[in-house]
């Protein structure tokens, strides 16, 4: 249906509103591979921007990344943001990736340095590969100039980074580098969002910012997020999935509190919302008609 991806930063300079867009990771099972695809034909219903595909620590999941980023394209006629990271790879392999996906029609990268594999700690970069991010994405855009280049941002401050202020020096470099838009972390109170978006463009950060949004399952996974990235939870939202008496009572109270974040998001101009929704279909099109209602009101 789909056989090259149109340009991201492209959307951006033309369409003059809110981009919707969602995330999938690549299955490992034959049941997480039918769970996928059931997703993707329930996302296509509501017409995203575009989609990303993940790419598995220290890439575990480089050749099913790149299978499924072709089947969410050529099958489904998604817009498709492939994951890259830095982990695990030599430049020359590197440079294989790009030129596949180049071939396969792709001309979306989001541009990650990664994390260490399962069981490591520390970030080791290949021997003769990149450190940083940035370093990664000067290489895809001196091999693919035409390439739309995407990069993280972290409205709560990388776990690694010594300060805030380092972290957003960080993150304005890989802008000079050659990004075209940033894509944070998942947050669950949007005025962090809009204080980082502030702060970036005191920075002197002109890329659109786009807004990561999780729609929680459960209070244990708010646990477990809120340790691994150092993300902050609102009362109201620990207390309320916290008297939910089930998991189907969970997971409206996740989508509830980020349906009420997708349209304050949209009402303060938010450049893009990326949903976070971990291949489950349950809100998709709650959140993408709470989206458009909201845009139609401006």
């Amino acid at each position: 249906m789909n056989r090259f991806s149109d340009s991201i930063a492209e959307k951006f300079r033309t369409l003059h509103r809110t981009l919707i867009s969602v995330e999938f990771f690549p299955p490992k099972t034959e049941e997480g591979a039918r769970q996928i695809l059931d997703t993707a034909k329930s996302v296509r219903q509501t017409k995203p921007d575009y989609v990303s595909i993940t790419y598995g620590a220290g890439g575990s999941t480089r050749d099913l990344s790149m299978k499924y980023g072709e089947i969410l394209k050529d099958d489904y006629g998604f817009d498709v943001l492939p994951h890259l990271t830095c982990v695990g790879h030599s430049k020359s392999e590197i440079a294989e990736i790009l030129d596949r996906l180049n071939a396969a029609g792709f001309k979306n990268i989001m541009a990650l340095r990664g994390d260490p594999p399962k069981g490591d700690r520390n970030f080791v970069p290949h021997p003769d590969g990149f450190a940083h991010a940035s370093e990664l994405i000067t290489f895809i855009k001196s091999r693919y100039p035409d390439f739309s280049v995407g990069c993280a941002g972290y409205p709560e401050r990388h776990p690694e980074a010594a300060s805030f202020q380092e972290d957003i020096s960080w993150l304005k470099h890989k802008v000079d580098c050659g990004a075209d838009f940033i894509v944070t972390q998942m947050f669950f109170d949007n005025s962090i969002f809009y204080s980082f978006r502030d702060k970036c463009a005191g920075a002197g950060i002109d890329k659109p910012i786009i807004a990561g949004v999780l729609p929680a399952l459960s209070s244990k996974q708010l646990s477990n997020f809120s340790t691994m990235c150092n993300t902050f939870l609102p009362d109201e939202l620990v207390c309320g999935m916290a008297a939910a008496k089930d998991s189907e009572e969970s997971l409206k109270v996740g989508a509830d509190w980020a349906q009420r974040q997708v349209v304050d998001l949209i009402k303060n101009r938010a450049a893009g919302i990326h949903m976070y929704i971990l291949n489950r279909a349950h809100c998709v099109l709650q959140l993408v008609e709470a989206a458009r209602e909201a845009s139609a009101e401006l």
